[in-house]
């Protein structure tokens, strides 16, 4: 019997070969109708026997194309038309956009092949792309996602493309960056005045890398700078020039061969690298290695990505490893638009390798590392977005704005959460400017309006009084812990109470104290502060955050008073700056209190004489982390909890004091650095044991930007687990501050369908 169905389908479905797919499979089965792009996603309509029907709905959603993802299938039964032929029809636009935009994506194998081959008609050519690779996100500026809506748009295609593009059954069928060298983007090799160069542009790229030149390469979601990083000047002098003292570099190399020299790559790390988003990860450095020292200043892993782009993979067929670093100067965000880069980036690099695609919005790279042998996103940004996290339950239309550090906001639409890419430390005009940009763009994408705006309680943040200049909507400030407490709960679909253990640098707390070391208990909709870590004194306030030597005075005084012991690495402070620090510390002037568990971190790193200033945002605990011994074994130093008006407070005074005494015994920085990380795992096992026996909650939420830490957050599950707490990490969502807007969202959304009237801040 002949039946015809209707089936709407949502999610990442537009421009990634989906219709061609449907089209092939139903000539295959022989039926019948029609399939279409839409503002929702995808509509088909089909025909024929039913059992026929059956097998084209589960070959369908068993056979996707590698970019495709399905979100919501709906079936539905209509009348028979009785068509003998199957056809793509023209796109529709329909009122609500509920469509999902591919991220870019990586060189699939087909193009890949092309590429190299001589015989090939795109051979060598730096934008071959097809319906199952390319850029996507960063090229789109409106729904549907046809070519007038990209920024190809005013590239027309040749006869032979334009055979391709409207062939059903070739890979490139409404592939819409779609190009050949005879009507595509072309490369430019420019110097630093702006100057073309005469001469094959890669060729002449490829020289200049190997002379030690500073390039500018004109990558998928903005400008990289790019060194040979073998080459000590070279790195030496592209720090200075980026104004970037030590925070590592990112290495592109050409394939896991060349890696496998300098970095152990693990089957997960594997895994990762060659995954089409193409992510940035953390490899453990092998010893020796030819590559320069300055890469990686006191750090025992590389930050290393493959090829994201057949421009990348030509510049590394026959070039050694290379830096590729955003394209910024420190503290802004990355240069993507033509004149601006030439503008900013002018006094760092020698030539650019450029092109004349345009980029819509920028995206920089997302970075990963293994953990728990499981992926866990640091940085989710190109290749990730705007792909949609599903989320526990319905929400209304909210914005929320992220965080100070790391800032990315997310919009949130019936149950899915579109968190956007990293956006940059909201500190100036011009990453509140991309702010801006990139909500703009995602709410154009979406034909998306919010209802609410949600944002970080810190009064002062640049994000705070961005929603307050909303002033036609409600806006809900949500405080810093419980937002990355509901992030956490979020990806992990967990809507009832847990146990949140948070540890992060600085947010600003419910008591108007500087938070940090938290226990929660709590939902999506409100929390308790249960436990957190005894207050210091923040002597100097965000200069504490850049002196660690600052918090390791602090933490000596809180242990000893006025007669602190003289260790080593107060040799190297001023007398008069540690006096002056000394009186703000005992008269608590411009010392703000904190519980903080990343300054607690700095203390330790600055007293077993690591690290008395930093250079870049968490190098102080990362560096106490690298100091300790591969496998270690160590028992927990002593540590004490006191319980003060039901909150569990730890003082580490008795942990400090065990750290002095190892320090005047002429214990190793790496062995005290061991047995920290062990106690702060001990004691948090022992006060969630603590807050279930008193609420019987058995689910443990870790987050924060600490959590970052591969042996405290693998210490701190496997004594968990083995005490049968059901525990839950990040993995799709940084456990830092750019995941934080996901937990901003669902609280709001919790407190919007929950409450008659919201509180209008401002």
């Amino acid at each position: 019997m002949t039946e015809r169905w209707h089936i709407d389908i949502e999610g990442i479905v537009q421009g990634v070969g989906f219709r061609p797919t449907v089209y092939r499979l139903a000539l295959t089965l022989r039926l019948a109708g029609w399939v279409l792009n839409d503002s929702n996603g995808v509509q088909i309509e089909i025909e024929g026997a039913a059992e026929i029907l059956h097998r084209f709905s589960a070959q369908l959603q068993a056979e996707l194309p590698p970019l495709a993802v399905i979100s919501k299938l709906q079936t539905s039964r209509i009348p028979p038309q009785y068509e003998s032929t199957f056809s793509i029809r023209h796109s529709e636009q329909h009122q609500q956009t509920a469509a999902q935009i591919a991220p870019d994506s990586d060189v699939c194998p087909d193009c890949l092949k092309e590429l190299f081959d001589p015989q090939d008609r795109r051979y060598h050519y730096p934008f071959i792309n097809c319906t199952n690779c390319g850029p996507r996100y960063s090229i789109i500026t409106s729904i549907p996602y046809d070519r007038s809506n990209t920024t190809m748009a005013s590239f027309a295609m040749c006869p032979v493309c334009l055979g391709e593009y409207q062939d059903p059954t070739s890979r490139r069928f409404h592939a819409q960056p779609n190009a050949c060298p005879d009507c595509g983007p072309q490369l430019a090799l420019l110097d630093h005045n702006g100057d073309l160069q005469p001469g094959d542009p890669l060729e002449g790229a490829s020289e200049y890398l190997r002379q030690g030149k500073i390039l500018a390469i004109k990558g998928v979601g903005g400008f990289h700078l790019a060194v040979d990083a073998s080459n000590d000047s070279a790195v030496a002098e592209l720090r200075r020039r980026k104004n970037r003292d030590e925070k590592p570099f990112a290495l592109m190399d050409y394939d896991l061969e060349r890696i496998a020299a300098y970095a152990v790559v693990g089957p997960y790390e594997k895994k990762l690298l060659q995954s089409p988003e193409r992510p940035i990860v953390l490899l453990k450095q092998k010893q020796p290695h030819s590559l320069s020292p300055l890469l990686a200043p006191r750090n025992n892993y590389f930050a290393v990505m493959l090829p994201s782009t057949p421009l990348h993979y030509l510049l590394l067929e026959q070039q050694p490893t290379l830096v590729m670093t955003s394209g910024n100067i420190s503290d802004e965000p990355i240069a993507f638009e033509e004149d601006d880069a030439r503008q900013r980036l002018a006094s760092i690099t020698d030539y650019f390798l450029t092109h004349n695609r345009p980029i819509y919005i920028r995206c920089d790279d997302s970075i990963a590392r293994v953990m728990a042998d499981k992926p866990l996103l640091l940085r989710r940004s190109r290749g990730f977005v705007p792909r949609a996290l599903k989320l526990p339950g319905q929400q209304p239309n909210i914005l929320a704005l992220g965080a100070e550090l790391k800032n990315s906001f997310c919009l949130t639409r019936d149950n899915q959460a579109f968190l956007s890419q990293h956006i940059g430390d909201l500190k100036n005009l011009e990453t509140l400017q991309s702010l801006r940009s990139g909500i703009n763009h995602l709410k154009q994408l979406l034909e998306w309006q919010p209802q609410v705006i949600a944002c970080d309680l810190h009064p002062d943040y640049l994000s705070t009084a961005y929603a307050n200049e909303q002033q036609e909507l409600p806006v809900v400030q949500v405080q810093h812990h419980h937002a990355h407490l509901a992030s956490g709960m979020a990806e992990n679909g967990i809507t009832d109470l847990c146990i949140g253990v948070i540890f992060d640098g600085i947010g600003y707390g419910a008591d108007g104290h500087i938070w940090g070391g938290e226990f929660l208990v709590g939902n999506l909709g409100s929390y308790q502060r249960v436990g957190h870590f005894a207050y210091l004194p923040l002597p100097g306030g965000d200069a504490a955050s850049k002196q660690p030597w600052r918090m390791a005075v602090s933490a000596l005084a809180h242990c000893y008073g006025e007669e602190i012991p003289q260790l080593p690495f107060l040799a190297d402070i001023p007398p008069s700056a540690l006096k002056l620090v000394r009186q703000m510390i005992r008269q608590r002037i411009n010392s703000p209190l904190t519980s903080s568990c990343g300054r607690l971190f700095d203390a330790v790193a600055a007293l077993v004489g690591l690290r008395n200033e930093i250079n870049y945002e968490g190098q102080a605990a990362l560096e106490l982390e690298m100091a300790v011994p591969q496998q270690p074994d160590f028992q927990p130093y002593p540590y004490t909890i006191q319980s003060e008006a039901e909150l569990f407070i730890f003082d580490p005074s008795v942990t400090l004091k065990a750290i002095v005494a190892d320090l005047q015994g002429q214990i190793s920085a790496g062995s005290i650095s061991g047995r920290f990380h062990v106690t702060l795992a001990h004691m948090l096992c022992d006060i969630c044991q603590r807050i279930r026996n008193q609420r019987g909650i058995n689910r443990v939420v870790l987050s924060g930007g600490v959590f970052q830490n591969r042996l405290l957050t693998e210490l701190a599950v496997s004594l968990l687990k083995p005490r049968e707490f059901e525990v839950f990490t990040h993995s799709l969502v940084p456990p830092n501050d750019g995941g934080i807007a996901l937990g901003q969202a669902v609280v709001a959304g919790h407190l919007a369908q929950g409450a008659s009237s919201l509180p209008i801040k401002g």
